[in-house]
């Protein structure tokens, strides 16, 4: 049986209460959040909060499932297979569509790019992570002939993991991610893949 919706009026408090979370991320960061200051900034009563999130991690990790819808939505958008010459271009158009999903979302960086040490956060990333990297494979195979892939590891998925590190450094030494670290983190999903994917794929015929 699937989960009930929230009633209209729920789902309104709801993001109000995670837009108040989200600002309050994208000013102060993870360590500032508390249900006590989500309530003052929402104006509403901290009891309200609890209603929905019975914890600080319960209610970032609905904003993580926030980004990653994100995410998702960015995977989903349409790509043009017109200058798709090979499965670097298709990466390219990726990691620029994320990278913009991290420049215009100050909490997106706060939540999957800063270490918080918050490990209900970390989790739910890893798993939206994989949900990530399917997408991104099945996306793959919509425009190229895929080899054999491992079954033991997500090549995908590790790729992603491997480039938010390097975003990650930036946001550390720079508080946001540089353009040279924008490239160098599509330079390491590459060169992930590029272990799995000869530098040349046949290109499957567009509709």
């Amino acid at each position: 049986m699937s989960a009930r919706k929230p009633r209209a009026s729920s789902q309104a408090r709801i993001e109000q209460i995670l837009a108040a979370a989200r600002t309050l991320l994208a000013e102060q960061g993870v360590a500032a959040l508390s249900i006590y200051t989500v309530a003052e900034r929402a104006g509403i009563a901290p009891s309200s909060i609890y209603h929905f999130f019975p914890s600080v991690p319960a209610l970032l990790q609905a904003l993580t499932a926030d980004v990653h819808r994100a995410f998702r939505a960015c995977l989903q958008a349409p790509i043009d297979a017109g200058p798709l010459h090979c499965w670097r271009d298709l990466s390219r158009v990726i990691e620029q569509r994320m990278l913009g999903i991290y420049a215009g979302d100050p909490a997106a960086r706060q939540l999957i790019l800063v270490q918080h040490g918050l490990s209900e956060v970390t989790q739910a990333d890893r798993q939206h992570d994989i949900e990530l990297s399917q997408q991104t494979r099945v996306l793959f195979d919509q425009y190229f002939e895929l080899p054999a892939l491992p079954d033991d590891i997500d090549v995908f998925a590790l790729a992603m993991e491997l480039g938010d590190r390097v975003y990650a450094r930036s946001i550390h030494q720079h508080g946001e991610i540089t353009p040279r670290f924008a490239e160098e983190g599509l330079r390491v999903f590459e060169a992930y893949l590029g272990l799995y994917l000869p530098p040349f794929l046949r290109k499957r015929a567009s509709d």
